[in-house]
């Protein structure tokens, strides 16, 4: 990937083009931004979740239907603990007991069980929320199909309280192919995880800033992206500002007073 020019001086340059490293949704603040500055915004989602194939999950010698209990941190875990199961042709118990961490999790879980509320236990967003559920049926043996990157509080969770359990990595969070964008130059570059950064520097290893503004969101972000030796232009949260799309705003509302 390309960044034009010499390094920069001038904090606030004039922005035109924007990438948003994340996929493109139907609804967004960031249109708003798009024709009030006139500006061209690509989304480009730099990271993918790819599923680990039933030959590699086999490695692992988990079995998923000698457990009683899934505990489910995300939409994924859910799609890809079935996909699983199914390629295993492993046929999931009807008593199976389903520990949900928020209730959009749980709302999904009705693409692929008939729901029932004795069987499916739902919390707020955290693990802790789960506790009370999770304490109840200790006796159960639960299985917490994750990725490549774990699910650390839940994980933390289950082994202090000495719960009968087994993390199962069945998906994984992979840098995505970016190599058309090889020669393409934006003003500003957003991201919204450490990931994000590496796959940058996974697919262009001479990445230099040189003009091109770097708008980051959250500590682990920026502390991947000072690691990488870049200069930070518009960081969230901030004073004041909770999201990114106000950020920019607030950025552009003085790189581009003059355009």
């Amino acid at each position: 990937m390309a960044a034009n020019g010499k390094v920069q001086e001038e904090t606030y340059k004039p922005v035109k083009t924007i990438l948003i490293s994340q996929p493109k949704p139907e609804r967004s603040p960031y249109y708003d931004l798009e024709q009030k500055y006139g500006l061209t915004i690509d989304w480009r989602p730099f990271i993918h979740v790819e599923g680990v194939s039933a030959k590699e999950f086999r490695k692992a010698k988990i079995k998923p239907d000698e457990y009683t209990a899934v505990i489910l941190t995300s939409k994924n875990a859910i799609d890809h603990y079935f996909r699983i199961c199914e390629e295993m042709r492993i046929k999931v118990s009807q008593d199976m007991k389903y520990f949900c961490l928020s209730e959009a999790i749980a709302n999904y879980l009705q693409k692929f069980i008939v729901y029932r509320k004795r069987k499916v236990f739902v919390g707020k967003r955290t693990i802790q929320d789960l506790a009370p559920a999770l304490k109840k049926h200790k006796k159960e043996k639960f299985l917490l199909p994750c990725s490549n990157l774990g699910a650390k509080q839940v994980s933390s969770y289950l082994k202090e309280n000495s719960f009968d359990w087994q993390d199962a990595m069945m998906y994984q969070t992979v840098s995505s192919d970016l190599s058309d964008l090889s020669d393409v130059t934006y003003d500003v570059l957003v991201f919204f995880s450490p990931l994000g950064i590496k796959s940058l520097y996974e697919n262009f290893p001479d990445f230099k800033q040189n003009d091109t503004r770097m708008a980051v969101f959250g500590n682990s972000t920026s502390k991947e992206v000072e690691k990488q030796g870049l200069t930070i232009n518009i960081k969230v949260p901030a004073p004041g500002i909770t999201s990114m799309a106000t950020a920019l705003e607030k950025y552009l509302e003085i790189s581009n007073k003059d355009l």
